[in-house]
């Protein structure tokens, strides 16, 4: 493939936008770099938030492992172990190419919702095996008391999980409605509140 090519296959990966105009490619980088480091901070596998942070800088949210291996300068062996992390916690999906044999990683439709779904139930594990230490330790003594106030904080982060998801999927809606009318929300996308 001549080097043409490649920058002509740049905006299959995501290097250039759908309409075929270019983007600053070291701004794109310190972005994935950023932003990678900022979830790696909060305690995500680095490579993998490097990797998840490339993927959702791709203008179609996916890219073949030599893809991610070239933009992030890192071995395919590194990029294996991050998407195996990334596919494990319902971030991304892989699917393969049609007509290759190349695996291509995509950011699931909403990465956060599924993200926060599956905690749900991880969350559900915890409060039943910290119920039953409750039971076990004595809901009278100090230890059980702990136990069982953290058995409680998990009962209502449940609570509120589900009336957040439920809140940020209305909200999605009324968006995708107000577009196919043309009327846009109103809602800012700046304000951080998401």
């Amino acid at each position: 493939m001549s080097s043409e090519d490649q920058r002509g296959g740049a905006n299959k990966n995501g290097n250039g936008s759908a309409d075929g105009a270019r983007r600053d490619e070291e701004a794109v980088s310190r972005f994935v770099e950023r932003f990678a480091a900022e979830m790696t901070e909060a305690g995500m596998q680095r490579t993998a938030s490097r990797v998840f942070a490339a993927l959702l800088s791709s203008d179609d949210a996916s890219m073949t492992s030599a893809e991610l291996s070239e933009q992030l300068k890192i071995s395919p062996a590194a990029v294996s172990g991050a998407v195996r992390y990334l596919t494990q916690v319902s971030m991304i999906g892989r699917e393969r190419d049609p007509g290759s044999r190349r695996d291509r990683y995509r950011l699931h439709t909403q990465p956060w919702y599924a993200t926060l779904t599956q905690r749900e139930n991880v969350l559900s594990r915890w409060e039943n095996t910290l119920r039953e230490g409750a039971e076990t330790l004595g809901r009278d003594t100090p230890a059980g008391a702990r136990v069982a106030e953290t058995v409680e904080f998990f009962e209502f982060l449940q609570q509120e999980l589900f009336a957040l998801l439920d809140r940020w999927k209305d909200r999605q809606e009324t968006r995708r409605t107000a577009e196919a009318q043309g009327t846009g929300t109103g809602t800012s996308t700046g304000t951080g509140t998401g």
